[in-house]
């Protein structure tokens, strides 16, 4: 029997109260610079069992301006931006490089809570890169052996040939140079912080960079 998608549709809910606890949120309170609330409601999030916190997308744009959107996993956030890493020759890779520009998005359904961020993208140093990933899993060297990201592939079969070959190289050689493996890091322009509720009253914090340095951030609350 065909899957009626638009009854399956209906009978979901959002934020069911067993699995969701929306708590209150006062923009009062609230950092003068969005990384230290950045770090308390992603600290929160891990507390509160959301799996895979540190997942987001990533939307780019290409030569067109046409977007995309993918997840991929936060490396990090500090003053230098919010980080995550690819290859170069990548689709994400080649849009960056033509528009470098993104957009991120984290969404955490146990709390109820969003923050996007966007602004523009830097490739950071040769050697950061190398550092990141070595400092990864096997298995995220292996991926990064395995290369040609994006490209059409032929079959399952010589994935799986190609694969084996960069595990048993990762393995055997754990500094494995990987020169077009590149780690990539958002400054952020605006940052949004929405907290859901349950009578549909969220609040949305949204910090805009001042064009001045010396001014820092300006707060606003949006509309829901």
């Amino acid at each position: 029997m065909a899957t009626d998608l638009h009854e399956l549709l209906r009978s979901l809910r959002v934020w069911d109260p067993e699995t969701t606890d929306l708590r209150p949120f006062d923009p009062a309170t609230a950092p003068e610079d969005p990384l230290p609330l950045f770090a308390e409601w992603f600290a929160q999030a891990v507390a509160a069992g959301q799996p895979e916190p540190h997942t987001m997308s990533l939307a780019t744009a290409d030569a067109s301006g046409l977007p995309d959107v993918r997840i991929v996993m936060l490396h990090g956030a500090d003053e230098r931006g919010w980080s995550f890493a690819s290859h170069a020759g990548s689709r994400k890779g080649r849009h960056l490089t033509g528009r470098p520009y993104a957009a991120l998005c984290f969404y955490w359904p146990v709390l109820g809570r969003q923050v996007r961020v966007r602004g523009p993208v830097t490739a950071a140093p040769s050697e950061e890169s190398r550092g990141d990933l070595h400092a990864r899993s096997t298995g995220a060297l292996a991926a990064a052996l395995t290369g040609r990201q994006s490209e059409v592939l032929g079959s399952l079969e010589e994935l799986n040939r190609t694969s084996e070959s960069a595990w048993e190289r990762a393995a055997r050689e754990p500094e494995a140079p990987v020169p077009s493996w590149t780690l990539y890091r958002l400054r952020a322009e605006e940052a949004e912080f929405f907290q859901g509720d349950e009578r549909r009253r969220h609040v949305r914090l949204r910090y805009r960079h001042a064009e001045s340095p010396e001014t820092g951030w300006t707060r606003e609350l949006l509309w829901p």
